[in-house]
């Protein structure tokens, strides 16, 4: 609904439609969706589709902020995170509301809220204080959840030593974010939940890099588990029957005949070649349609006299009429399965997933090297939200799981498991041509 929405409002796949564009927000805000209130307020921010209004416009975002929209949540942490108010730029001063909202919004993995926190957390007033430590584990994450501004903040932070990674220089560093950034200003969709694999933090080493882009960028990027072969084809019972009913090994009959023709009496020839089926006139008990069941293709040339034995019928039973099957074909290969669409638009890379799942508590050690996943049992009530398919994270052998919530109502990090997905050296799409210098815990790749 929002996305059609979208299109009306901007003329984008439809004819612009401003009005109906209107209908369908207010028809997903009487549904409850609290997305549906933040587009609402961008409307009346916008002037779209109804009179430009900021106050409508902040009451819609915080109704919107409250219900649990994340993208709200962003845009109203941004205005509050201010010292001072400022109505007429858009900002005002309530840092600890703000960064309480962006906390809410990074938490449900919303990069816009990320950044800002961020950016917030470096502390712009004495008032307030920073935290550089944790800012830049935040602007971090939020490169992973697909910001290109966090990206390019560290990278340029890395290139020239700001005090938010401890005035050193690592222009190796600022490189691979100067690289993500600009993949993610031309895909803004990229996720890198696997960036600590290619570009972790200091102090832990960096891996080598070929300086493929699309190595790095494929080695970060969320994977999937790829699709299993299909089955072969099972074999044909006809294989192995003599006579009439026999077909080759490796050919089966038509779907559908390869000509249309009308069924035969029992009394008469067949008029083309090929296989036919004999077929009751007029069942109309049990016995008959089991007698129609039993019954098996037979390969008749053109001008045989169909089979007039009647087994199992008597007279009273009715005619009989042989249809026509067509000739025996090659046997068809198992469809191939497509690639997952998020393949084709290189969002995430395919990876031998392990079919046995071993899972570990948050608060154990990790046991391995490799690609991670964090979820919620089905059981857990906010499961459904939590459990996205691109939420994963590379952790070090022996290093602590991540906290992957810190301040969402509802979840604690010992509610959380932990699946493992991929190896550290698993190789895939490109990745043959990467050696990673181990460190103290980490895994080779090669």
């Amino acid at each position: 609904m929002l996305n059609l929405a979208d299109g009306y409002a901007h003329g984008e796949g439809v004819d612009r439609n401003t009005e109906r564009a209107i209908q369908i927000i207010e028809e997903a805000m009487r549904m409850g969706i609290p997305a549906a209130f933040n587009v609402m307020g961008r409307y009346h921010m916008e002037g779209m589709g109804v009179k430009s209004d900021p106050s409508r416009a902040y009451a819609f975002l915080e109704l919107a902020a409250d219900m649990g929209s994340a993208s709200a949540q962003a845009f109203i942490g941004k205005a509050l995170r201010a010292v001072y108010d400022d109505p007429a730029q858009g900002f005002w001063g309530n840092r600890k509301i703000g960064i309480k909202m962006m906390e809410c919004g990074f938490q449900q993995g919303n990069r816009e809220a990320a950044y800002a926190l961020g950016l917030s957390l470096i502390g712009r007033d004495s008032a307030m204080g920073h935290d550089m430590e944790r800012a830049l584990v935040v602007l971090h994450d939020s490169v992973k959840l697909g910001s290109d501004e966090g990206a390019s903040y560290l990278s340029l932070s890395f290139s020239v030593g700001r005090p938010l990674v401890g005035g050193f220089k690592d222009p190796t560093r600022a490189d691979r974010y100067s690289t993500l950034a600009a993949a993610l200003r031309i895909d803004p969709d990229l996720r890198f939940p696997n960036l600590d694999k290619i570009l972790p933090l200091p102090p832990a080493k960096l891996p080598m890099w070929n300086g493929d882009r699309n190595t790095l960028l494929d080695a970060a990027k969320p994977i999937l588990p790829r699709p299993a072969a299909p089955p072969p084809p099972e074999p044909n019972p006809a294989w192995l029957l003599t006579g009439r009913a026999h077909i080759e090994p490796g050919r089966q009959l038509p779907e559908q005949p390869q000509r249309q023709i009308v069924p035969q009496y029992e009394s008469t020839a067949a008029p083309e070649t090929g296989y036919w089926i004999a077929r009751l006139m007029h069942p109309v008990s049990e016995r008959h349609r089991a007698w129609d069941a039993q019954q098996l293709p037979m390969r008749y040339l053109k001008g045989e006299l169909f089979d007039r034995s009647r087994t199992g019928l008597q007279d009273e039973d009715g005619r009989i009429r042989f249809h026509y099957l067509g000739e025996a074909i090659d046997q068809l290969p198992p469809a191939p399965i497509k690639d997952d669409p998020r393949l084709a638009r290189r969002a995430a890379r395919y990876s031998d997933i392990p079919k046995t799942e071993r899972y570990y508590r948050s608060h154990s050690p990790c046991p391995r090297a490799g690609i991670w996943r964090p979820y919620l049992p089905d059981t857990h009530p906010l499961h459904a939200s939590f459990n996205r398919w691109d939420r994963q994270a590379y952790v070090r052998k022996g290093m602590p799981f991540p906290a992957v919530v810190t301040d969402r109502p509802g979840i604690e990090e010992k509610d959380i498991l932990w699946q493992w997905l991929a190896n550290a050296n698993e190789v895939h799409n490109g990745l043959e041509h990467v050696t990673l210098t181990p460190g103290e815990d980490d895994d080779a790749l090669d």
